[in-house]
């Protein structure tokens, strides 16, 4: 920021910058994450005759929810209706994610009700900030509710919709929750993201629903997806712990031949696992496919997996 500061200084000294340039300006030091570097640059724009627009606004009311400071946010919402600086549905979406950091799900409620009264129609963005706000005060009921809403009106689900709702679902409901909203995204042929893949792979192998995890697992794989390195490490551990080591074998096997590394932590647990139940031949085929992978795509690191020195001979 220092540098795009000492060009906004050579610029203005030779023509005077216009909003897109300030605003552009005033969003790098939003990324800072800085709320005081933020409204001086913004009063220093002002002194020098700019006047904000809408997206300055948003800008500046992002900045402030994303440190919890919901109140601050609230104000400049008023600034703008006194200047007739009509909000958009950007704006009123942040504020409603602010009041849930904030956790007032109250006021994120009367926002997301002042909608339409804004002429403004919530979308997927809208709903989900919603969401979220109730599943930070822990009201799981209200956000499937919401959940049901979408549907009935024809607005979609996204990704941040299913990671919202699990993420509640798992700290209140349990297994079964987690399980009916596991069901209802698979009959959609919904694909979750990384992260949230990641967190079903974790939360069904830690409560004992190993299946479940190998049917994530073939679903993404169904699909043409090559889950996570991260997957793959939780999958193989739940399922060797239970003695399936076949199963893990499989898993890793598919990994593997898409292109894809393990990590040597988890080979190391199958080597074991293998060696005990006398499948060399198996470990053999393993190693050799992590050795011809090798030579086409080192591992990232520079980390060298393969059979131990220490291993019986295969």
């Amino acid at each position: 920021m220092k540098e795009a500061r000492s060009v906004f200084q050579k610029m203005h000294s030779q023509f005077s910058p216009n909003s897109k340039t300030m605003n552009i300006l005033l969003l790098g030091f939003k990324e800072s994450g800085d709320v005081t570097a933020v409204e001086l640059f913004y009063h220093e724009m002002v002194r020098r005759g700019f006047k904000p627009n809408i997206v300055t606004y948003n800008i500046r009311i992002d900045v402030y929810c994303k440190k919890g400071c919901f109140s601050d946010g609230l104000r400049l919402l008023e600034e703008m209706e006194r200047v007739n600086c009509s909000p958009t549905l950007e704006t009123i979406t942040t504020l409603i994610h602010g009041a849930g950091v904030a956790r007032n799900a109250s006021k994120a409620r009367r926002l997301f009700d002042e909608l339409p009264m804004r002429n403004l129609w919530p979308d997927t963005g809208a709903y989900n900030a919603l969401m979220s706000s109730l599943i930070r005060s822990k009201d799981v009921k209200s956000a499937i509710s919401l959940m049901d809403e979408m549907e009935g009106k024809h607005i979609g689900h996204d990704s941040v919709t299913y990671h919202t709702m699990f993420f509640g679902l798992m700290r209140s409901n349990g297994i079964d929750g987690v399980c009916e909203l596991y069901d209802r995204m698979v009959k959609k042929n919904f694909v979750p993201k990384t992260r949230t893949v990641v967190m079903l792979m974790k939360f069904f192998c830690v409560n004992r629903r190993i299946d479940l995890g190998l049917n994530l697992w073939g679903y993404l794989m169904e699909r043409g997806y090559c889950p996570h390195g991260h997957a793959l490490d939780l999958l193989v551990t739940g399922l060797c712990s239970h003695g399936r080591v076949q199963e893990a074998f499989e898993c890793s096997k598919q990994i593997l031949e898409r292109g894809r590394h393990m990590s040597e932590a988890v080979f190391r647990m199958l080597e074991s696992f293998l060696l005990q139940e006398g499948e060399t031949d198996k470990l053999r085929e393993v190693d050799q496919m992590i050795k011809r992978l090798r030579t086409v795509l080192p591992p990232p690191g520079g980390h060298t997996i393969g059979v131990t020195s220490t291993a019986p001979p295969i």
